[in-house]
C-alpha cells in the first residue's frame, strides 16, 4: 500500500508511519515505515482487512489516524488471472461520498483479459457516477468490469477506478467487502 507523505507543524519532521489493521472493530498496530509504502504479508485468504496510516515525528507525537481503507484478500491459488483490489475513501460527507482510487492489481503470473469487482452498497445508497469503469447493480451488490482501454492487465500490472455515491442524511457507513476476479 502507498499513501501521501505528512508534514509534522512541530519542527521535529516526520520520523515514521504507523500501519493499524483491523478484521473486527479494533485497529492494532501491525508495522511500521519510513517510507509512504508498506507490504503486508501473512494475511488469510478471502479476509477483509481495514487498514489506517499515523504518522509519527521526532519527537513520539502521533497524527490522528488517516481515513480507513477495506480490501478483501483473494481466495488463493496463483497462476494467471488472480486479481487483488484496495479502495480507498477520499472523501466523506453527512449523505455522500467519494471512493477513488478503488486499485485493481493482477497478482497473477501471466496477463489477464478483463477483471471484475465486486462490493456491496448499504442499504439506502446509490452510485451516483464512476469514472475509469463500468457498472450494474443488482439488489446492494455493484458489479464493476474494465473498459476496453484498462481490462486487460499484464503480470503485476495494475489499474484504477472512482466512483460517487449518495447516502441517507447521517448514515456513516461505506461500502465494504472489496473481491477481484
Amino acid at each position: 500500500m502507498t499513501w501521501g507523505a505528512s508534514t509534522d507543524s512541530g519542527g521535529t519532521g516526520v520520523a515514521g508511519y504507523d500501519i493499524m489493521r483491523a478484521t473486527g472493530d479494533t485497529f492494532a498496530r501491525v508495522g511500521s515505515s519510513t517510507t509512504t509504502s508498506y507490504t503486508d504479508t501473512g494475511l488469510s485468504p478471502s479476509t477483509t482487512y481495514r487498514y489506517r496510516i499515523r504518522a509519527r515525528d521526532g519527537a513520539g507525537n502521533v497524527s490522528p489516524d488517516s481515513a480507513t481503507v477495506t480490501v478483501t484478500t483473494q481466495a488463493g491459488g496463483g497462476g494467471g488471472g488472480s486479481c487483488a483490489v484496495t479502495a480507498t475513501t477520499q472523501n466523506t460527507w453527512n449523505n455522500g461520498y467519494v471512493i477513488q482510487p478503488v486499485t485493481v492489481t493482477n497478482r497473477g503470473t501471466s496477463a489477464m483479459n478483463g477483471w471484475t469487482v465486486t462490493f456491496t452498497l448499504p442499504s439506502g445508497h446509490t452510485i451516483t457516477g464512476i469514472w475509469n469503469a463500468t457498472y450494474t447493480v443488482s439488489g446492494g451488490t455493484v458489479t464493476v468490469k474494465g473498459l476496453a482501454h484498462n481490462a486487460a492487465l499484464a503480470a503485476g500490472a495494475g489499474t484504477s477506478f472512482g466512483y460517487q455515491a449518495t447516502r441517507p442524511d447521517g448514515n456513516t457507513q461505506v461500502p465494504s467487502g472489496y473481491t477481484c476476479a
